[in-house]
């Protein structure tokens, strides 16, 4: 099965920290504007999904969402959630411990789009 959100070991190692502090947390692929484009960490309830989000898959056991505009350009790609060393985003989880999630992507196969049903 092609996975459309997968996570390198560090993000992974980062993603299991945080819920050790936390508890629960998810995903949602910022668009832009005050916080860039990145992969912001929440707590359940810090941000509202609906109709306009899709649920890409999971990052460990945390839900990854996008919008359902952004994910209209980015289809193609698969997400690669990596970590960077620095302060990321300003409404992410994992800014405080000095780390920033960082999206990374790669086209998919004409096999794998094919799996997705994304073909043309």
């Amino acid at each position: 099965m092609v996975e459309k959100v997968i996570a390198t070991p560090a993000a992974l190692e980062l993603v299991e920290f945080l819920q050790k502090k936390y508890g629960t947390v998810m995903f949602h692929q910022s668009g832009g504007c005050c916080d860039n484009s990145a992969a912001n960490c929440y707590l359940p309830g810090e941000i509202t999904m609906g109709a306009g989000d899709v649920l890409l898959g999971k990052i460990g056991t945390a839900e990854f969402y996008i919008s359902t505009s952004q994910y209209a350009t980015w289809k193609h790609t698969q997400l690669i959630i990596d970590v960077i060393e620095g302060h990321g985003g300003t409404f992410s989880l994992e800014g405080p411990e000095g780390k920033a999630f960082h999206t990374r992507s790669r086209v998919f196969t004409t096999a794998e789009l094919a799996e997705l049903g994304l073909a043309e």
